[in-house]
């Protein structure tokens, strides 16, 4: 399947910290948050009716659109790297936003404007403008089903909290917030004719919103026991839902200090 790409390809904003940036021990729950481009997957179903009607056929579109998911991934170290002692290295990762998550899209209607049965194209865009290529629909369509994967802007932030930082096998961090959407529309457009004909094109396009910008995706709030014990150092880094990493593990301290 031909991959439609709205975002700039491979931008990765590199993840930051909302509170004290760039210190190494932080005395409070930590606020992090980091910008990257989701993969998704719509599935649109387009039905048509009033086809020779004037000003022109309605269209209904409804359908859904999987999400490429979210992870992240903690690190617990006993000493930091570099140094002689021994280090001790624990890894784990949490699933937030589960890869495939569905989002549906509601049924609604979208009014042409051309008249006397014109042929229809369907096309994806999104909130900064970047559009996929023109999908004919034809004439009258009934049923017809147009997938389609692209990428979304999103933001993810999250709370972080530590706690047992002492306790064996090691420490309690908790985390929750949400993942928000750079928002998908599709736009119909409406000719009387095929392109590249000797015969004058009349052309009316209607726009509808899929995905609204800043459609929020809520992480719950989940643990994550640690396995390094003895109050370790510990890193974050945001994976996509298969496993490839957003951005480079960020140190958050360590977790008697979150």
């Amino acid at each position: 399947m031909k991959k439609t790409v709205f975002t700039r390809a491979g931008r990765i904003v590199a993840l930051w910290a909302l509170l004290n940036l760039g210190a190494p021990l932080v005395q409070a729950d930590q606020q992090i948050g980091a910008q990257f481009s989701m993969p998704m997957h719509v599935t649109t179903l387009v039905n048509e009716t009033g086809c020779d009607n004037s000003p022109g056929p309605q269209i209904t579109l409804e359908g859904e659109i999987a999400l490429g998911g979210l992870q992240v991934q903690l690190v617990f170290a006993n000493n930091v790297k570099g140094t002689h002692k021994t280090v001790v290295t624990f890894e784990t990762n949490v699933v937030l936003v589960p890869l495939g998550e569905k989002i549906v899209i509601p049924k609604q209607p979208v009014q042409g404007g051309v008249g006397g049965n014109p042929h229809i194209w369907l096309q994806f865009y999104n909130s900064q403008g970047n559009a996929s290529e023109e999908i004919y629909l034809g004439r009258c369509v009934q049923g017809l089903k147009v997938e389609r994967d692209c990428l979304s802007l999103a933001l993810a932030g999250m709370l972080i909290t530590g706690g047992d930082c002492n306790n064996n096998p090691g420490p309690y961090i908790t985390f929750e917030g949400d993942v928000k959407l750079s928002g998908l529309n599709a736009r119909i457009i409406f000719r009387n004719n095929l392109k590249g004909t000797h015969t004058k094109i009349v052309e009316t396009t209607a726009s509808v919103v899929i995905l609204p910008e800043g459609t929020p995706v809520v992480i719950p709030k989940q643990p994550v026991l640690g396995g390094s014990g003895g109050n370790p150092l510990i890193w974050i880094r945001l994976l996509q839902g298969n496993g490839l990493p957003i951005n480079d593990p960020y140190f958050l301290g360590r977790c008697v200090q979150l």
